[in-house]
Formats: C-alpha cells, sequence, structure tokens
C-alpha cells in the first residue's frame, strides 16, 4: 500500500488555507498548513512533505525567501506558488527562487487539484528515472540529478527543476527528434500557460550552460519544424 502523500500549504489567509486543506484531505492527501513564513520554516524539514503550495505575500519571511532556503536543502520537493501578481517580473522572479509551477490568485479550485496530481507524478518519474541513472557524463560537462547541479568547463551550475527535468527527458531520449509538444506533455504535462516558446527559451539556457558556442551547438540541435535532439557527437 502506497503512503499517503503530505502536502504543506503555506497561506496566511486563514479562509483560503482551511479551504485548500479541506479539497485536498477529500483528494487523499494529507495536509498541514502554515500561518505565516516563520511558522513555515519550523514546520520544514526536508523529506518531510511531498510537495508545498506556497503563498507569496507572507507575513516575516515572503515566499521568495522561504523557496530559496528550501532549495538549499531539498532541490526536488514540488513547489506551486500562489500569487497575486501577474507580471512577467514576479512569475520570472519565483520560479528563479526555486518554485517549479504557479498560479494567479484568483484560481480554479480543479486546476490547482491537477496542478497538484501532475506535479506529484513528475516527482515520482523525476525520481525513479534518477534512482537509475543519477549521474551523466557528455563532453566534458556532468550532471548531477540526484542533487540537480551541474559542472562544466568554467562553471558549477545549480540547475532549477525544469531545467533538470527537459535535460534529462532529451537525455534519456539521445538520438531522437522530441517535438516541443513532447516536451509540454511529459515535462509540464501540458500546463495550459505554458507556450512553445517557453520550451525554446529553456533549450536556449541548457545551451548557455553546456555549449562552448551556444549560437552553434554541437549537444541540443534544433530541428526545423520537428523539435530538438540531443546528440553527443
Amino acid at each position: 500500500m502506497s503512503k499517503t502523500q503530505k502536502i504543506l500549504i503555506v497561506e496566511d489567509e486563514k479562509s483560503l488555507a482551511i479551504g485548500l486543506e479541506y479539497n485536498l484531505t477529500e483528494e487523499g492527501y494529507s495536509v498541514d498548513i502554515a500561518a505565516d513564513g516563520r511558522e513555515a520554516l519550523r514546520a520544514y524539514s526536508p523529506g518531510v512533505y511531498d510537495m508545498i503550495i506556497l503563498d507569496i505575500m507572507l507575513p516575516y519571511h515572503d515566499g521568495f525567501e522561504i523557496a530559496e532556503k528550501i532549495r538549499q536543502s531539498d532541490p526536488q520537493c514540488p513547489i506551486l506558488m500562489l500569487t497575486a501578481r501577474t507580471t512577467d517580473k514576479d512569475r520570472i522572479k519565483g520560479l528563479e527562487a526555486g518554485a517549479d509551477d504557479y498560479l494567479t490568485k484568483p484560481f480554479n479550485l480543479k486546476e490547482l487539484l491537477l496542478r497538484v496530481k501532475r506535479m506529484l507524478e513528475r516527482k515520482a518519474w523525476y525520481q525513479s528515472s534518477t534512482a537509475e541513472q543519477p549521474v551523466v557524463q557528455f563532453g566534458p560537462n556532468t550532471i548531477n540529478f540526484a542533487n540537480m547541479s551541474a559542472t562544466t568547463p568554467t562553471t558549477s551550475i545549480r540547475l532549477t527543476q525544469h531545467e533538470a527535468l527537459v535535460l534529462k527527458y532529451l537525455i534519456e531520449h539521445k538520438n531522437q527528434v522530441v517535438s516541443r509538444q513532447e516536451l509540454l506533455q511529459n515535462v509540464w504535462h501540458t500546463n495550459p500557460d505554458v507556450e512553445t516558446r517557453t520550451v525554446d527559451n529553456f533549450i536556449m539556457r541548457l545551451r548557455k550552460y553546456f555549449e562552448k558556442d551556444p549560437n552553434k551547438p554541437k549537444y541540443f540541435k534544433s530541428i526545423r519544424g520537428a523539435g530538438y535532439i540531443f546528440q553527443e557527437n
């Protein structure tokens, strides 16, 4: 029998937190609530929670600070960030702080529950895949998927979860053309907010990290009208 998945809700709006707790419990999850940033950091410990739903605007420590602190000790725990802010700048800041996805308030409850389900499925796939081959090398680059770090001839990199997921998927499908739609379906699980341009941006970031000349990629190549292919030679 599989263990009940445990979720930490970090939300200072009491009615919203209680509503989320009720609905997530109805879906079969075990749920704890932290009402502010200080409570969240006291409650959090690596391995205790399978996922965190995190508001940005919180007393004591905001969601960006909490995400950054969690990522220092746990690179794989999914973080769904809730925000009343709608600007791209805030969304990007949240993703850079360590969030894996975000929802803008007010949100649709069914969408939130679907996001939670898909993020947990993605985590399970990543952990299973990583257990088989936690460290991968190509050219002069070394990727540690277990702690989401990478080293190149010039630097060390802390990968975000989506960067690691895209990288993992492409490497597992080496020498195969992977379409943008395939990446959206299998990495983002067809998140309706994600456009194909987002996939292109992630590929550009991987090239910047791992290609000697990002404008003439050796490993992450574009196939016009089809998608991308990872090759080692």
